[in-house]
């Protein structure tokens, strides 16, 4: 299973032509794509009208959903003080993320450079 990013959605949406809207479609067909919360309230966040918003719902509500449990939260929270300590500071939304791909032994599909610096956490890399 992967998780794409909110930097790979915008992609996604905003270049028809972009290596990430094809690899988007094609783990789609493959039944290989998940959703998560934060990244569908960036995404939301990030619209301009209620169309826009509709258009991210229309294209994201078939997709599994992959929810926070405890554990996830508890992860997200050790992740990101173990990162602290060793000087490297993360978006908290980007933790949360990595925290969800870890719990449920997902990928991360990004061009974010902030989750290379996650340990632990497997980035898809397109085939």
């Amino acid at each position: 299973m992967v998780v794409a990013d909110t930097t790979v959605w915008i992609e996604f949406f905003n270049d028809p032509e972009s290596e990430e809207k094809q690899v988007i479609d094609l783990l789609i067909d493959e039944d290989d794509l998940a959703l998560v919360g934060p990244v569908l309230a960036e995404l939301l966040q990030g619209c301009r009208t209620a169309g826009e918003a509709n258009a991210i719902l229309d294209h994201v509500s078939a997709l599994p959903f992959l929810e926070m449990n405890v554990s996830a939260w508890r992860r997200a929270g050790e992740l990101s003080s173990s990162l602290r300590r060793k000087g490297t500071t993360l978006p908290l939304m980007d933790v949360i993320i990595a925290a969800l791909a870890l719990e449920h032994d997902a990928e991360v599909f990004t061009i974010d450079p902030h989750f290379r610096s996650i340990p632990g956490l497997k980035l898809h890399r397109p085939k």
